[in-house]
């Protein structure tokens, strides 16, 4: 494949959305041009990619999304499925969903669709076993384009080089960054497949130039950078480190199910997260203004851990690819005395 690099996740998302309109056009397929995303994506910030993002703070206030952009189910079974509805129907449903948007809005008006393998800002949601299973044959079958966002996911995070070899994603175009250079220098990057590539090549001539680029696309310092890191991934075997020490990190957050603040724990290798509730029963959640998950993160804080909280009172880990298990453990028994705290709080306040 070839690349095109930038400087952010949301400049890489950018180019990503302008090589589907770019190869549309060379096909001469002009109407081709609707992205579709999901309801709690992340894909950026820039105008178009904000437009991507399926959450309402990076929307609301800027009179986004622009025209073309659509959003599908978010596939977070916790809180989409019905009741009785095993995790391959709720799979199986999103998936029928997104064949009845396509086809209402006309397969031949749908470009590509957008996904990260695991949702980050959106809560670390991590998708059924079948859901991609059953979304990849629509693309294909649609002739859409496939872009994964492995800006999160990328560089070992879930326990494979790439979310997509975890989840069996076959991309047309991949977008990285962060984890590149391990978020030393600014760098991004867009990859797309030979066969892309090369219907770019063959139609540019007809077409004029791909007209894009910034002035520190592939900076030197930046490239430099993301080299020695690969170098790093590779010498010491950052993948297999995750492998050994995910499982342990898993078990960490799973241990604290039951607390009765806890709705759902979630993750895959070295991300994961915990979704606080008022009630465990009914899954109903706090007022947003109590700001729980922000007072456990501050309370976390105060014990040694960094977390991190996200819209719906979710709290999320997401530590060094280089953690022991030692560090682990000590990272989970700060969470789990802020957890303590909070519930203390929380009672005392007669929040729940």
């Amino acid at each position: 494949g070839k690349a095109l690099f930038a400087n952010s996740g949301s400049e890489a998302n950018d180019t990503a959305i302008k090589l589907a309109w770019y190869v549309n056009n060379a096909l001469g397929r002009p109407q081709k041009k609707k992205i579709i995303s999901r309801q709690r994506a992340y894909h950026g910030v820039t105008v178009a990619t904000a437009s991507l993002t399926g959450l309402a703070f990076a929307q609301e206030d800027f009179d986004l999304p622009i025209a073309r952009i659509l959003h599908t189910d978010c596939p977070h079974y916790y809180r989409g499925a019905k009741a009785g509805e095993s995790e391959e129907a709720f799979a199986a449903r999103l998936a029928d969903s997104l064949e009845r948007l396509i086809l209402r809005e006309g397969p031949d008006t749908v470009a590509a669709f957008f996904a990260e393998p695991v949702m980050g800002a959106g809560g670390v949601i991590v998708p059924p076993a079948t859901y991609f299973d059953r979304i990849q044959p629509l693309l294909k079958k649609y002739e859409i384009l496939f872009v994964v966002d492995e800006v999160i996911s990328g560089f070992g995070r879930t326990g494979n080089m790439f979310g997509a070899q975890t989840f069996d994603l076959k991309a047309d175009i991949m977008t990285l960054a962060k984890a590149l250079s391990a978020g030393y220098q600014p760098i991004s990057a867009s990859l797309m497949t030979n066969a892309l590539y090369e219907i770019l090549l063959a139609q540019s001539d007809k077409l004029g130039i791909f007209g894009h680029g910034y002035t520190y696309s592939g900076h030197p310092v930046p490239a430099a950078v993301a080299l020695e890191t690969l170098k790093i991934y590779e010498e010491r075997d950052i993948v297999a480190q995750v492998r050994r020490v995910g499982p342990r990190m898993q078990a960490g957050i799973r241990s604290h199910a039951d607390h009765p603040l806890i709705g759902e724990a979630r993750g895959i290798g070295l991300i994961g997260a915990v979704e606080l509730v008022r009630d465990k029963a009914t899954k109903q959640s706090f007022d947003p203004k109590a700001g729980i998950a922000a007072h456990l993160v501050r309370r976390a804080q105060h014990h040694g851990a960094i977390l991190r909280n996200m819209p719906g009172d979710v709290v999320a880990f997401s530590p060094p690819l280089i953690i022991s298990e030692a560090e682990i453990d000590e990272m989970m028994a700060c969470f789990g005395r802020a957890l303590d705290d909070t519930w203390t709080m929380v009672k005392e306040k007669q929040l729940a």
